[in-house]
């Protein structure tokens, strides 16, 4: 099963000989350095580049292309080599033709497979602006077996920086030969492994490798999709037919053996969303509406397919809405505007006349918004019919707790798309709820507000009940996050100084799920926020030197979830300084905070905390209108994830996943 990594994940390798498998979208050279234990190059000779592609246990491709493929055999590395890490870099930066820095590119993707293709891990390298060199990924070795890592560390000065920041002396002079042996452009590609008959692969497969003058012809390949692009769209507009050029190959004509010039340019590329899968239902009949299929968006898996679904039943939502608005306001300004000039004439102020007139306008009005009204319920019961078909099939990531997939769960081996954190509906169609689903890993922290005491339906709710009500939300969430996450990937620390929250913490502290007893105290909170600080300034330094594997023996990898309850009680003004670094600085490198907090009771901080809730997603504990779409603007009433009342689902998860955990770290 492949593993799709983000930045600072590692994934273990059970085989020896690989291949990495490189799509950029625009021409890239490529290259493998192989560096010691602590992250550092000897010479040269330690590079294999495109002047000098072959060095024991890797080959690499000779020229600048779209697409590589670069071998790997670990077993011939020397004891020296500890690490393989893959560099990319564009030949524009240094005076080509093309872009000159990634973030003008597609997002570069870099796949390990084995040699039958099977891809074992697979890396999107995402959030690239001025950088021209990379270091995608590495291949690490660690108590003697090999690891993959994605590290994505971009460097703005080009190969020289990159290498200089590896300790090479000669940085600027090997990225100089390069450059020049780019320019060459030496046409050769390392030979192609067996062709992949599974439609399951996500790299991008060669139909012919580029025949140079000392190589022959390489068996047809199979065409393959690319990796999908944040919220589902291709990174690149590779297309599944037609002849591709080989991985090394170049995008632009070359001298070819005999003189003449060689195109290697895609004779059928296309520019196009991945295809929607088969019909799953037949037609509907004529004059009725089309009979919903779950996973009918487009998308390279079936997940992806309904994540893309669920966001598509939303933007129908907030358009049919919307246009119901837009009809209503139009039929009232129009009455507004009938009714204004009857009553301009004084004559039909009074009498049969003008009673007769407001009749008119009044009877115009109902009209349109019956008329907007049946258009609007017409597409509220085809998404009802659509969300009776998809809610069912939902992973558990995307489903409510309710969903009898939880019957069936069990630890994943991945992590998915998205997280469900609840539902959201408008008032002009309570009959449907759409999912909340939101992309992982985390971007930002959540807050769970506990400082509301009223809801829409006008009940109240005090605030002894409120915090309760809080807690419960925040454990919801953090049991689902622990679900979806593989074992030993996710981390969850909790800092409660009263020890208010024991009681809705149980799930967690019971089913022995958190790193350790939740933290009480203010000495509690000082040690604890101590310690995630330190943890996120060390992997930023190994990130921003390079050097990810320089992390101390036995350190957690995975991501890292805080939750805070009854803030500020027990913070002092250093505590809190802590917290809005955490806030700011941890979800680049995987440490994530989850308030449960009412702002009313830190409003002795003046301004001083707006930041931090700002940069907080805030959710609340009972239905509530506050989260706008950017689209339309529809204020949307979300819903918290409620367990059923009587249900032990919760409990059943967590003692699946802490099972799984000691398993893991046995």
């Amino acid at each position: 099963m492949t593993a799709e990594l983000v930045r600072g994940q590692n994934h273990p390798l059970s085989q020896s000989r690989l291949e990495i498998r490189i799509s950029a979208g625009t021409p890239v050279a490529a290259a493998a350095a192989l560096s010691d234990e602590n992250g550092r190059i000897h010479g040269t000779e330690w590079v294999a580049h495109p002047g000098a592609p072959v060095q024991p246990g890797l080959e690499v491709s000779r020229q600048a292309a779209a697409d590589h493929r670069l071998a790997v055999d670990l077993d011939a590395m020397t004891e020296a080599v500890h690490r393989v890490s893959v560099l990319l870099a564009l030949p524009a930066a240094n005076g080509g033709a093309g872009p000159a820095r990634f973030g003008a590119v597609a997002a570069p993707f870099v796949a390990v497979t084995g040699l039958d293709g099977t891809e074992v891990a697979s890396y999107t390298i995402t959030g690239l602006d001025l950088e021209s060199a990379v270091v995608a990924l590495e291949l690490y070795r660690r108590q003697g077996a090999w690891k993959v890592r994605a590290v994505g560390q971009g460097y703005a000065g080009g190969l020289a920086e990159l290498f200089a920041d590896q300790g090479l002396s000669e940085a600027a002079q090997l990225a100089a030969g390069i450059d020049e042996a780019v320019a060459r452009g030496l046409a050769r590609s390392v030979q192609a492994p067996p062709p992949r008959t599974s439609e399951g692969d996500r790299s991008r497969q060669a139909a012919a490798p580029a025949v140079g003058p000392d190589q022959g012809a390489a068996p047809q390949g199979v065409p393959g999709p690319v990796p999908p692009a944040y919220g589902g769209q291709p990174a690149d507009g590779q297309g599944q037919g037609g002849p591709q050029p080989a991985y090394g190959g170049a995008t632009g004509p070359h001298a070819s053996a005999g003189g003449g010039p060689v195109d290697y340019s895609h004779p059928r590329r296309q520019t196009s969303a991945p295809p929607p899968p088969p019909p799953a239902a037949p037609p509907a009949q004529p004059g009725q509406p089309t009979r919903p299929v779950a996973g009918d968006a487009t998308g390279w898996s079936m997940e992806e397919r309904l994540y893309n679904q669920v966001w598509g039943m939303f933007e129908d939502l907030a358009r049919t809405a919307a246009a119901y608005r837009s009809a209503v306001d139009f039929a009232e300004s129009r009455m507004d505007k009938e009714l204004e000039q009857a009553l301009s004439d004084p004559r039909s102020r009074i009498g049969g006349q003008g009673d007769a007139a407001r009749e008119a306008a009044r009877a115009r009005y109902t009209q349109l918004v019956d008329q907007a009204r049946a258009s609007l319920d017409r597409d509220v019961a085809q998404l009802v019919a659509e969300s009776e078909v998809v809610e069912p099939a939902l992973p558990p990531a995307f489903a409510r707790w309710d969903n009898p997939c939880w019957h069936a769960y069990r630890v994943p081996m991945e992590i998915p798309m998205a997280l469900r954190l609840g539902d959201l509906r408008l008032p002009e169609a309570e009959s449907i709820r759409i999912p909340m689903l939101l992309r992982l890993p985390l971007e930002r922290g959540l807050w769970i507000d506990s400082g509301r005491t009223d809801s829409l339906d006008g009940s109240f709710t005090d605030s002894h009940d409120m915090r309760r009500l809080a807690m419960d939300t925040a454990v919801a969430h953090a049991a689902r996050l622990l679900a979806v996450y593989p074992a030993g990937e996710f981390t969850v620390h909790v800092v409660d100084p009263a020890g208010s929250g024991a009681q809705a913490l149980a799930p967690l502290t019971q089913t022995g799920v958190l790193a350790g007893p939740p933290a009480q105290g203010a000495a509690g909170v000082t040690e604890m926020l101590a310690r995630l600080t330190q943890r996120v300034d060390l992997v930023q330094m190994a990130l921003r030197g390079g050097a990810p594997d320089a992390l101390p023996p036995g350190f957690d990898t995975s991501q890292q979830l805080l939750i805070v309850n009854d803030f500020p009680h027990g913070f002092d003004d250093r505590a809190v300084n802590q917290l809005r670094y955490l806030v700011d600085e941890g979800p680049s490198v995987g440490v994530h905070l989850m308030m449960v907090a009412d702002r009313a009771e830190s409003a002795g901080y003046g301004p001083l905390l707006d930041p931090l809730w700002r940069a907080l997603l805030r959710l609340t504990p009972v239905p509530d209108d506050h989260l706008a779409d950017p689209w339309v603007g529809h204020a949307w009433t979300y819903e918290p994830p409620a367990v059923p009342h009587g249900s032990e689902v919760l409990r059943t998860v967590l003692t699946q996943v802490a099972e799984a955990r000691r398993t893991w770290n046995r």
